[in-house]
């Protein structure tokens, strides 16, 4: 058994390095497939004037899912290129408790500092995103393992 999943996963992480380098030429392609959540967000904006969705819980929504995604991007990185195992697994925790305190904080505001349904235009928004992102994380994660191995 262990010698039919050793089988089935790649052999050394060059495989994910030579992608993302852009030596056959699907570098932008996963680029543009890893942060699909962002382009999402930015695209769906003149759906959202146009439909006259709130724009206000919109805006909060898709500013604040695109600064947490960056922000937690960063951190990730840090964990990786961490030293110390114990430092890896704070920034990791760090990176999923700090996502999930800081959306709650922008839909809140987007429910109080405009209204309900801009709470709901802001919720839906980072749903919708995450829902995408989550997806994506789970289609490539054998190509982000590889990267993440190699950057170590």
């Amino acid at each position: 058994m262990l010698a039919r999943a050793h089988a089935t996963t790649p052999a050394s992480p060059d495989l994910g390095a030579g992608q993302a380098d852009g030596s056959d030429g699907s570098a932008g392609l996963l680029l543009l497939a890893r942060y699909l959540d962002v382009v999402l967000v930015i695209a769906s904006a003149p759906f959202v004037l146009l439909g006259g969705l709130p724009r206000f819980g919109y805006a909060l929504g898709a500013g604040g899912w695109i600064v947490i995604r960056f922000a937690v991007e960063v951190v990730k990185r840090r964990a990786w290129s961490a030293q110390n195992t114990g430092a890896m697994a704070v920034l990791h925790l760090t990176a999923i408790l700090g996502r999930v305190w800081m959306i709650a904080l922008v839909v809140l505001v987007a429910r109080f500092a405009g209204s309900n349904a801009d709470g709901i235009t802001a919720a839906v928004v980072v749903l919708a995103a995450f829902t995408v992102e989550l997806l994506i994380s789970v289609a490539l994660r054998e190509t982000l393992a590889a990267e993440a191995g190699s950057s170590r």
